[in-house]
C-alpha cells in the first residue's frame, strides 16, 4: 500500500480524492498495489466527505510521517504552496501540482531540490490541465529538436472571444456570460490580462529549451481592449483572433516569447479551436507540427493529469524520473521590442484618404482591409514584418500627422 497525501480540497484536489476513491481497480492494476488517501489538509470542514476522519489542518502531519511517499499540491497559489512543496521534496517525498503558479515562478529551485533527494517533482496538470503536454515533450518528442510552441492555453479568453467572433456579443457581455456559467472567476484579471496564459507559456519553454524563463521577464497582452471592430476586421483578413501564448528559438541562445491577442490565419490549426478548449502547437524538426487539443480546465480532467502524476510517481520511487531545467537570469529573453511581426492596425481620422497616403508614406507597404458599415473614419490595415519598435515608431509619427491608434493586433504566423 502508497500512502499520499492532498494539500488543498477545492475543485482539482477534490477531483484528484475522488478519482483515487472510484477508480482503485484500474490505478491498482497500474501500479501493483493500493493507492491510500491518509491526509488531506484544509482548513475548511468536509464532515460530509467519505474522508472526512482523514482531513487535518496541520502540515506537519504529513511533512513527519514516513510513510507518506507522494503529496499532492493543489492549494494554488504561491504561499505556503511553495514552503509546503520544498520541505516535502526536502524530506524525499515526491510532489504532484497543478499550480502553474509555482512551478513558474520556482519550478528550477523545486526540480533541483528533487533531483538531490532522489523524489520526483510533476506537474502535468500546470499546463493544458486534462491535456497531455509536459509528458509528450519531455519523452514522445525528446528526438526533436523543438523550435517553436504556441498555443491557446487559456479556456476562458478562448470562450469570450469565441462568443464575440460567433454571437458578435460585446467583451463586457461575453465575460459576464462566462463568468455565469463558471468560465470565469468574480476578479478575470489572472485570464483577461494574459497571466495565466503567460505562466503555461513560460513553463512550456523552459521545459522545451531548458533554461528556466521567468513570467516577469514576457511581454504579456490580454484581450481587455478586444473589439467586434477588431473581429469583423479579422474575419475580413480571413482568420480569427485568439489569445496566443507563443515561444519560438531563434539561435541557441536566444528565444522569441510573448503572450499576446493575434490575428490567426484561417488555415492554422488553432484557428478552429473554441469555447473552452486549449489546443497547443509544437514544431519539431523531426515530427513537424504536432497539435494537442482538450479541455484545458474543469475539476475531473485536470485531476486526471494530476493522478497521472501519482501514478508515475509511485513507479518511480526507487528511480527519479527524469525532468529538469537549468535556472537562468532571463538573458535569453529576447526584448520585445525586437520581436519582429506583422501588425493590424486600425486608425481614426476625419479624412480617411488623406490618413491613407499619410500611413503609406510613413509605413511603406500596407494591405488594406475594408469591411461593410465601416465608418468614414476608420482605416484598417495589415503592415509588413518588421521589429516591434519600428512599428511603435512609425505609429507615433502616424499619430504627431494626426491619425489616432484605435487598436494594434499581432499577425501570428501560426
Amino acid at each position: 500500500m502508497i500512502s499520499v497525501a492532498i494539500m488543498g480540497h477545492g475543485v482539482v484536489g477534490s477531483g484528484v480524492a475522488e478519482i483515487l476513491n472510484t477508480h482503485k481497480q484500474k490505478l491498482f492494476a497500474a501500479v501493483g498495489e493500493e493507492i491510500y488517501i491518509k491526509y488531506i489538509l484544509d482548513l475548511r470542514e468536509f464532515p460530509e466527505s467519505p474522508f472526512a476522519q482523514r482531513f487535518t489542518k496541520n502540515f506537519d502531519d504529513i511533512l513527519s510521517d514516513r510513510e507518506v511517499r507522494v503529496v499532492v499540491e493543489t492549494m494554488g497559489g504561491l504561499h505556503p504552496s511553495y514552503e509546503y512543496v520544498k520541505a516535502c521534496l526536502e524530506e524525499g517525498k515526491s510532489v504532484c501540482t497543478s499550480n502553474k503558479e509555482l512551478v513558474a515562478a520556482y519550478g528550477a529551485e523545486l526540480l533541483a531540490i528533487a533531483s538531490q533527494t532522489n523524489a520526483n517533482f510533476l506537474f502535468e496538470a500546470s499546463v493544458g490541465g486534462g491535456i497531455p503536454i509536459i509528458r509528450p515533450i519531455n519523452q514522445c518528442l525528446v528526438a526533436n529538436n523543438v523550435s517553436e510552441i504556441a498555443g491557446i492555453l487559456n479556456g476562458t479568453t478562448n470562450f469570450i472571444l469565441t462568443k464575440m467572433i460567433r454571437e458578435s456579443m460585446g467583451f463586457d457581455d461575453a465575460l459576464k456570460l462566462a463568468q455565469e456559467l463558471g468560465y470565469a472567476e468574480r476578479n478575470p484579471a489572472a485570464d483577461i490580462e494574459g497571466h495565466d496564459a503567460c505562466r503555461k507559456i513560460c513553463i512550456l519553454a523552459s521545459l522545451a529549451f531548458g533554461r528556466h524563463i521567468y513570467p516577469d521577464a514576457v511581454s504579456t497582452e490580454g484581450i481587455t481592449g478586444i473589439t467586434l471592430s477588431d473581429v469583423e476586421y479579422a474575419s475580413v483578413w480571413g482568420g480569427v483572433i485568439k489569445l496566443i501564448g507563443s515561444v519560438k528559438k531563434l539561435d541557441k541562445d536566444t528565444i522569441d516569447i510573448i503572450v499576446a491577442p493575434m490575428f490567426v490565419p484561417g488555415e492554422s490549426q488553432l484557428s478552429n479551436i473554441d469555447d473552452v478548449f486549449n489546443g497547443i502547437m509544437v514544431r519539431g524538426d523531426c515530427t513537424g507540427d504536432v497539435v494537442f487539443y482538450g479541455k484545458g480546465a474543469g475539476k475531473l480532467p485536470t485531476a486526471s493529469a494530476v493522478v497521472a502524476d501519482i501514478i508515475d510517481s509511485i513507479k518511480h520511487l526507487r528511480s527519479r524520473k527524469y525532468l529538469s531545467w537549468a535556472d537562468s537570469d532571463n538573458s535569453s529573453v529576447l526584448p520585445a521590442e525586437k520581436s519582429v511581426t506583422a501588425m493590424y492596425i486600425r486608425a481614426l481620422s476625419d479624412d480617411r484618404a488623406a490618413a491613407y497616403d499619410k500611413t503609406k508614406a510613413i509605413f511603406g507597404d500596407v494591405h488594406l482591409l475594408e469591411k461593410a458599415g465601416a465608418p468614414m473614419t476608420e482605416l484598417a490595415f495589415i503592415t509588413e514584418p518588421m521589429p516591434l519598435y519600428e512599428i511603435e515608431q512609425k505609429a507615433a509619427l502616424l499619430k504627431s500627422a494626426g491619425v489616432s491608434i484605435a487598436s494594434r493586433i499581432r499577425i501570428g504566423d501560426l
